[in-house]
């Protein structure tokens, strides 16, 4: 039921994927087998009708009654197959025979899993293309917004929560892309007890069907495979698991995928930041005045668990033999869970994404909060160009200092590094042309010219750095470079546009 699971409970992945789910699956996979021999004449019509009639009465079947008597066995194809076929002997006693004929456990099962697969993936896929669409709303809405870019915690350079919100529909679109390719190949399984379909062609030949006998193997393949509605393979693939690894891999991506979204949502909505919050926030049973991120912490714990179920299923890959002996059986349960946190995760995301509440005004303030640092890479770039890299590193490094460790503007800590710098060199402060003195600059000594507001001081030989331009440079929302090019070349993508690779 979820009870310690609450990033899938209640989900359609848990609906489709639950024991419930499964014995539908189980029963679709072994109607479909005697509908697929009949089509090609090596069962009845009737026997067809009479099997498919009965799998659909899955009530029938007591999940719990199957699982125990499933230790017998190793699986609960063999439990389920001898209920399944006193079911049918009800109704018709000769078509009870043709139950299951032909077919080995893994059959059963192996097609039923991606049955289970594809009804999952499709609630999935639905709900990744929700989240996209809000992304994609947002990202407009805040295309120019500023906010603080950060790398390894702290800040950086000013960047746009619309660029930050393209990124994640970049990044769900990319799992939706590769989920649907898998999606669209998933593949029935038929084969028999080791792979060579021998026992159809053993039926097809003591009943003198119209199917020449090379070929029954293949051309029952393919009906299968139309019956279902899964993918034809080109032979099976018992222990070729490529389905199952090339799921593995997409689940965990789109677990990652959506974790970033939860990741940055997490840090953004802390108490101290609060650029983000959740619309409708989990409480607290013990303080009231929270409104926990619920849903980007059910999608973060989701996002630690996949990428670890997944190395289960790349682990079965390594599978002897025709038929293995615990390789396949170690996949059930860790593909279950992993279709189910990446179901539970993607409702999760959907419902974050279209209610996310943006509080642009924070965002600015934090913007703010370094008092001008955010912006010293355009600082050493335009002092580049008067000073040389090294000496523009060199003094932008000193301000900087300045401002961090005595909370000084940048601005005046510059023009103190900038005079400092010509006095090391045996000048003094420029006089012409007239130089901008920031706010709290002691008054001129008798014999100097005051300063003026159109320039600030440089040491001799450089040319003065305009006020203007200088106000221009330390302004955090001038500085965003292509930013809002990104935002548009970022939502010009549909979700049927694959992303060239990176």
């Amino acid at each position: 039921m979820g009870l310690l699971a609450p990033s899938w409970a209640g989900s359609e992945a848990a609906a489709v994927t639950g024991d419930a789910g499964y014995l539908r699956a189980l029963l679709d996979a072994e109607a479909a087998l005697t509908r697929a021999q009949a089509a090609l004449g090596l069962a009845p019509e009737r026997a067809a009708a009479a099997v498919t009639a009965a799998a659909a009465e899955p009530h029938r079947h007591d999940p719990r009654t199957l699982a125990l008597r499933a230790r017998a066995a190793g699986n609960p194809v063999v439990p389920l197959v001898a209920d399944l076929t006193a079911a049918v002997a009800d109704r018709d006693a000769e078509a009870a025979a043709y139950v299951h004929r032909g077919a080995t456990s893994q059959d059963i099962l192996d097609t039923a899993t991606m049955l289970v697969c594809a009804r999952a993936l499709d609630t999935v896929l639905a709900d990744l293309t929700r989240t996209a669409d809000a992304l994609r709303r947002t990202a407009a809405e805040h295309r120019d917004t500023p906010m603080a870019g950060r790398t390894l915690t702290q800040h950086a350079v000013p960047t746009t929560f619309g660029l930050k919100a393209a990124g994640w529909r970049s990044l769900v679109l990319d799992a939706r892309e590769r989920l649907a390719s898998v999606r669209a190949v998933l593949p029935v399984q038929l084969g028999g007890a080791a792979g060579t379909s021998a026992a159809f062609h053993a039926y097809a030949e003591a009943e003198g069907g119209p199917v020449p006998a090379p070929d029954v193997g293949g051309r029952l393949l393919a009906r299968y495979a139309a019956e279902t509605g899964l993918a034809e393979p080109a032979l099976p693939w018992h222990t070729l698991r490529t389905p199952v690894a090339d799921l593995a891999g997409a689940l965990a991506f789109t677990a990652g995928a959506l974790g970033k979204l939860a990741a940055d949502v997490l840090t953004l909505s802390r108490t101290e930041l609060g650029e983000l919050s959740e619309g409708s926030g989990g409480g607290s049973s013990a303080m009231p005045h929270k409104a926990n991120p619920v849903r980007a912490t059910l999608i973060a714990a989701a996002a630690r668990q996949v990428p670890g179920l997944a190395a289960v299923l790349y682990g079965s890959l390594a599978a002897e033999d025709e038929r293995p002996a615990g390789a396949w059986h170690a996949e059930w349960q860790p593909l279950r869970e992993a279709l189910r946190l990446v179901g539970g995760a993607a409702r999760d995301a959907a419902e974050l994404a279209a209610e996310l509440r943006v509080h642009p005004h924070r965002m600015r303030q934090n913007l703010d909060a370094t008092g001008g640092l955010v912006v010293t890479e355009r600082l050493v770039a335009a002092l580049t160009a008067l000073t040389g890299r090294d000496e523009a590193r060199r003094l932008m490094d000193t301000a900087a200092r300045r401002t961090t460790q005595e909370g000084i503007e940048l601005a005046a800590a510059l023009h103190d590094a900038l005079e400092a710098a010509g006095r090391d060199e045996g000048g003094a402060p420029a006089t012409e042309p007239e130089v901008l003195t920031p706010p709290g600059t002691p008054a001129p000594s008798p014999g100097t010219t005051p300063a003026s507001p159109d320039t600030t001081p440089a040491p001799p030989g450089i040319p003065p750095l305009p006020a203007a331009r200088l106000r221009q440079l330390l302004d955090p929302t001038d500085y965003l470079g292509s930013a809002g090019a990104f935002v548009d070349r970022a939502l010009a993508r549909t979700e049927n546009d694959p992303q060239e690779p990176v």
